[in-house]
């Protein structure tokens, strides 16, 4: 797989110092603090992490079941105290929102909270939980080569848009209480692992809310200040901007709110997988139902979680965020017996092929913010801890598919075997093409088959040549494995406007499997 090359970690990190040093050094007034007990503090991260979970078990029964459309009414969302162990027993991979971020924590708890986003990067290509979107792109970017920030590029990863950041960056506004440049800071490492663009916004923005939940109880106040770390240009900042306004004018209509989002927000260009249908797992319009529920549940959470949850899309992970937020506000100890009464049931359960649980990383997440305060100009004493507050900075501009729109879908939806021709030639026309399938043994058709039986196959891996107009692009090895996979069959973007022809040829077809071709998403120049 041939290697792009684009602006390096260092130079991202050092536009994000300069920024914060500019601040430091134009500040006139003598530097502010707010205190905290320690007691508060722990209690507002325990109430951070154990709502998220909450949130996303609320969420899951509807998770892309309703696409492009709100949940109505008539549909009752059901909440019971052992939801939260079903599925952490039945189908732990809901929880890719929780995995993640303790990923994040594990590698930090092991090489300090300066570790660099190669080893952020490392431990997903690493872990063995299940993976979709960004994250497994990235992961087999990282496998094969490609390493972070490259690995979150949208011309190495087709779904660098994605919601993934966004539902993982929690940790890191858990570990940066009040300092929202610290989470910036924090977010600029992790979150180039896997999305660029408004994928990486929606990172900042999360991570932006959960920081100064714990100082702020006014949610419209929280909602601003977050977005205020993303830049005015972006389509991230437009799309939240927007649901802002609209619910100051339409104070008492989510549902009008929602609409209005859908109309001007809801056509997705990024996710190939999301082109040309009504799935979207954009990270502006999943974040716009995020805000969707902080603003219309007036801090209120069952009516919170529910708004966020009923406008569809990515239904766990959006109610888990707006969850998250409002557990960092009223803190652990505030959650309603309702809610809460099955966490107990799973806390000491480690999430999937992870060895963490929630009573775990309610610990570390408290001691590494005790050390990111005492870091960053803080005190820690043995009773309360005084927080430097941050002039806040804005995250540099990058934007995704800048001047691209979808052209004509082109639908293949064939099945090669061994006894097939090896070969598939496509014309299109445009400046960027994205070929989705998927590689299978013949004996697994259960999507979520850990395969299979790679031993049998001795770790066997497809492995097809792509040409463009009659030059090797690329060779890529297609593995079985449902972790392993690489998300698109391939994809290349920046094309010259024009006609061109696509050529696939397969070098080792094997009796046991076969490759699936489902379309080729097309991209041309906006008029």
């Amino acid at each position: 797989m041939k290697r792009s090359s684009h602006i390096p970690v260092i130079i991202y990190a050092l536009v994000i110092v300069f920024m914060l040093g500019c601040t430091n050094s134009s500040k006139k007034q003598k530097d502010s603090f707010i205190t905290l007990s320690k007691e508060v503090l722990q209690d507002k991260i325990k109430g951070a992490w154990a709502l998220q979970t909450i949130g996303v078990a609320y969420g899951g029964p509807t998770e892309f079941k309703y696409l492009g459309r709100i949940i109505p009414d008539s549909i009752e969302i059901v909440w019971a105290d052992t939801m939260m162990l079903h599925w952490m027993t039945t189908f732990p991979g809901l929880y890719d929102d929780i995995y993640l971020d303790l990923t994040f924590v594990d590698v930090m708890e092991k090489e300090g909270l300066d570790a660099p986003a190669l080893s952020h990067g490392k431990a997903v290509a690493n872990a063995k939980y299940w993976l979709w979107h960004a994250n497994q792109q990235a992961r087999y970017n990282i496998l094969y080569g490609i390493l972070p920030p490259e690995s979150g590029h949208w011309l190495n990863n087709p779904h660098a848009d994605d919601i993934d950041f966004q539902i993982e960056a929690d940790f890191a506004g858990i570990m940066s209480p009040a300092m929202p440049n610290t989470a910036l800071e924090i977010c600029d490492r992790v979150g180039h692992v896997m999305n660029s663009g408004d994928g990486y916004y929606g990172g900042v923005f999360v991570a932006g809310m959960y920081s100064y939940a714990f100082i702020e109880n006014d949610i419209p106040l929280i909602v601003d200040k977050a977005l205020a770390m993303i830049p005015r240009e972006s389509t991230f900042y437009q799309c939240i901007a927007d649901v802002i306004q609209w619910h100051n004018k339409y104070p008492d209509d989510w549902k009008k709110n929602w609409q209005l989002i859908e109309d001007k927000w809801g056509p997705e260009i990024g996710c190939p997988y999301g082109a040309y249908s009504v799935f979207n797992i954009d990270a502006k319009i999943n974040s716009a139902y995020v805000v969707l529920g902080l603003l219309y549940g007036e801090g209120d959470l069952g009516k919170t979680m529910e708004i966020a949850t009923r406008a569809g899309q990515d239904s766990d992970c959006n109610p888990g965020t707006a969850g998250g937020v409002i557990g960092t506000i009223i803190g652990y100890d505030q959650i309603p017996e309702y809610w809460g009464k099955g966490l107990e049931l799973i806390e000491d359960m480690n999430f999937q092929n992870i060895s963490t649980s929630l009573n775990d990383v309610y610990e570390i997440s408290y001691r590494h913010a005790l050390e990111v305060i005492a870091a960053n100009g803080g005190q820690v004493t043995e009773s309360e801890v005084k927080i430097k507050l941050q002039e806040p900075v804005v995250a540099p501009l990058e934007q995704n598919y800048t001047g691209y729109e979808l052209g004509d879908e082109i639908k293949i939806n064939k099945r090669f075997t061994s006894k097939d021709i090896q070969e598939l030639e496509v014309e299109f026309e445009g400046v960027g093409a994205v070929l989705t399938g998927r590689v299978r043994h013949i004996d697994f058709d259960d999507t979520y088959a850990l395969i299979s039986d790679e031993e049998t196959l001795n770790n066997y891996k497809l492995i097809a040549e792509f040409y463009v107009d009659g030059e090797l692009s690329k060779t890529m090895e297609l593995p079985l494995s449902f972790v392993e996979r690489t998300f698109p069959i391939f994809f290349q973007y920046e094309l010259p406007e024009g006609k061109h022809t696509l050529k696939m040829i397969i070098i080792n077809p094997h009796e046991k499997v076969y490759l699936q071709l489902w379309n080729m998403v097309i991209y041309k120049k906006k008029n």
